[in-house]
């Protein structure tokens, strides 16, 4: 009985969640921070490192950058660290909102076009549309990382 209660309050916690994709938008769902872009038309490659140190600290490197509104951007991903990362970008409150969620369910998986999470050693990448000028962030969502520093900022100025 136990475990069928915990089986239903993951159910009516997470439904919301898995009806939108992700916590961050997705699944059709219009994002400020942009959409899935064409790979074909990416004008720039911005190669992101993410790591730990031996103090404690997870970072992304680089950890700030700027792009321009309209643009398409291959976003070249690499986990130098030892442990899982994950990269999601978004609005800062569609981030935090969706961190509270992975504090819930920190094994959730991903399948949604601002986000991968990549095992140590391994690569991937994001191609992405930037349609909205403003200031936005990407961040490390598994528990832990973005209060060790995991997080940046990105820039998207007017044309």
């Amino acid at each position: 009985m136990k475990n069928h209660l915990l089986a239903l309050a993951f159910v009516a916690l997470a439904s919301p969640a898995f009806a939108s994709g992700n916590h961050a938008g997705g699944h059709g769902e219009k994002m400020a921070v942009g959409e899935p872009g064409d790979k074909a038309k990416a004008t720039q490659t911005i190669r992101v490192t993410m790591t730990e140190t031996d103090d404690g600290k997870m970072l992304f490197t680089p950890a700030v950058f700027s792009v321009r509104k309209g643009q398409t951007v291959k976003i070249a991903i690499r986990n130098a660290g030892t442990v899982d990362h994950e990269f999601v970008l978004d609005q800062q409150d569609k981030i935090l909102e969706h961190k509270k969620v992975m504090e819930k369910f920190p094994e959730m998986e991903h399948a949604d076009a601002n986000s991968i999470r990549l095992p140590a050693g391994q690569s991937g990448e994001i191609v992405w549309k930037f349609t909205s000028d403003g200031a936005f962030k990407f961040a490390c969502l598994i528990p832990g990382h973005y209060e060790a520093g995991m997080h940046g900022d990105v820039t998207v100025s007017r044309k």
